[in-house]
């Protein structure tokens, strides 16, 4: 299952539960967002034949970052750009998330390892992120 985290059209985040089936190539990001999330789920036998990535410059305005909970389970709040929460979601072992837009926070309820992957380079916490007055 995909689940989608917006509020007035604007997407915060993506969710895909653990259970999602999909068969071949299959992307739940529009072709221009600056982060592309998919899944790749083939059958026994199936060949990707080998290559390499061209180099392209891009430029990305936005800092996106997908999580991934290898184990555990937590809470994620989302908020938009005034710090008002908007939504939250419980996200549990397998389950990955693609942030995209607002603010986000998160509370660890069980004991649990994430997988975080996002644009680089990281500059540090006071180069990177903007905390928000939350309400």
């Amino acid at each position: 299952m995909v689940e989608k985290v917006e509020l007035q059209g604007q997407v915060f985040a993506l969710i895909l539960r653990h259970e999602l089936s999909v068969e071949g190539v299959n992307f739940f990001t529009t072709s221009d967002n600056p982060f592309q999330l998919g899944i790749l789920q083939h059958r026994q036998g199936t060949e990707i034949k080998p290559h390499i990535h061209r180099d392209s410059t891009r430029t990305i305005k936005s800092v996106q970052e997908v999580l991934h909970i290898e184990y555990g389970k937590v809470e994620a709040n989302f908020y938009n750009q005034r710090g008002e929460k908007i939504g939250s979601s419980i996200l549990n072992t397998g389950d990955t998330i693609l942030l995209m837009s607002g603010g986000h926070g998160f509370r660890i309820l069980e004991e649990a390892k994430i997988l975080e992957i996002k644009q680089g380079p990281y500059y540090g916490v006071k180069e990177d992120k903007k905390c928000l007055d939350v309400t």
